[in-house]
């Protein structure tokens, strides 16, 4: 009797167990439906609110698109051209100081001061319109970057210090080439402005020092480093010879061995030098390549700019967009107010 029991109770806890589950399964299954259902109506409220009031806003977005098309007009045709460079010795802060400050007197229509900062004329300066600067986005800049900081810090840094804090850390100046946009109302006006937007960088005294002090150590450690090759190669001339001479002695029946093992040795140890020598004298020649100024120009400025056609910076789209989003947020706004007073009543 006390088994039949214990089998009873069992099945009955069992059972209860399955029944647990069956409802947690049929709960979950009802959630994800009132899910897609609830979904599924937004979805057709806003296609209703839409057609309701398609009329309204595309009134609004005509509006706009007009009022986007008038300011076009009266404020001439813009043209846009780009300016690519890689500045050196970190003064990619001072390069995003500096055309910042050129937009801030483009809006503060400080013609004078343009005039004078890039030497042309008045009418040249007041058809300046815009200067801006942004990084262009490599991963890569991210990865070289940190790989040169880990060979120049000790392993307990570098254990400290993961790849992904570097990355947060990482900001727009550390990237290694950077776009300049200017836009103006001249299409013939870009070639005036590169040599004082590149000499505002280049004739600055502490970049200069800083140039001629890396330039200086890097040709010091070139011929170093061609020097500690030649003597490698008179070394290796030496092996080689040794090592002939014991080849003779060998052939004609002599056993004993001078060092001939050792010579092998050396001269493998030798020659992983001398390729070790051949990489770091190729670094520094990309190094001496890519520093010989304080900024390398990727891409200049061309002789006439392009006039400024992309839909996104153009006015009457942004209007009439701006038109259309504002009539929606209206009629929300109304909507909204309606079922408030119809909840207080």
């Amino acid at each position: 009797m006390p088994n039949i029991n214990k089998n009873s109770e069992e099945e009955v806890d069992l059972g209860s167990l399955f029944v647990i589950i069956g409802k947690g399964f049929s709960n979950f299954f009802s959630f994800i439906g009132s899910l897609f259902n609830s979904i599924f109506d937004f979805f057709i409220q806003v296609l209703l609110f839409l057609k309701s009031n398609i009329i309204k806003i595309g009134l609004a977005a005509i509006i706009g698109g007009v009022l986007g098309i008038f300011i076009e007009y009266t404020n001439n045709t813009k043209y846009v051209d780009n300016l690519q460079v890689q500045p050196n010795f970190k003064s990619s802060r001072q390069l995003y100081n500096n055309i910042n400050y050129y937009n801030d007197l483009v809006k503060q229509k400080d013609t004078a001061l343009l005039a004078k900062t890039f030497n042309i004329s008045m009418d040249d300066a007041a058809s300046l319109r815009k200067f801006e600067i942004y990084p262009i986005i490599n991963e890569n800049d991210i990865l070289t970057s940190y790989d040169e900081l880990i060979l120049s810090v000790d392993t307990l840094t570098v254990k400290s210090y993961s790849f992904n804090k570097f990355k947060n850390m990482f900001t727009q100046y550390d990237y290694q080439i950077h776009n300049i946009n200017v836009q103006a109302t001249k299409n013939n006006i870009f070639k005036k402005l590169d040599k004082a937007i590149i000499g505002s960088i280049t004739e600055n005294e502490y970049f200069n020092n800083l140039r001629k002090i890396n330039n200086e150590n890097l040709s010091t450690t070139e011929l170093l480093i061609r020097k500690n090759l030649a003597q490698a190669d008179s070394l290796h001339y030496v092996y080689k010879k040794v090592l002939l001479e014991e080849a003779k002695k060998t052939t004609s029946g002599t056993n004993i061995d001078l060092g001939g093992k050792q010579s092998i040795s050396k001269e493998l140890e030798l020659f992983k030098t001398n390729r070790e020598l051949n990489k770091d004298l190729k670094k520094i020649s990309e190094d001496l390549a890519e520093k010989t100024a304080v900024i390398n120009v990727i891409s200049n400025f061309q002789p006439v700019g392009h006039e400024i056609k992309e839909i996104q910076k153009n006015q009457a789209f942004q209007f009439a967009l701006l038109g259309a989003i504002l009539m929606i947020l209206l009629l929300l706004l109304i909507k909204l107010n309606r079922y408030l007073e119809n909840y207080q009543n």
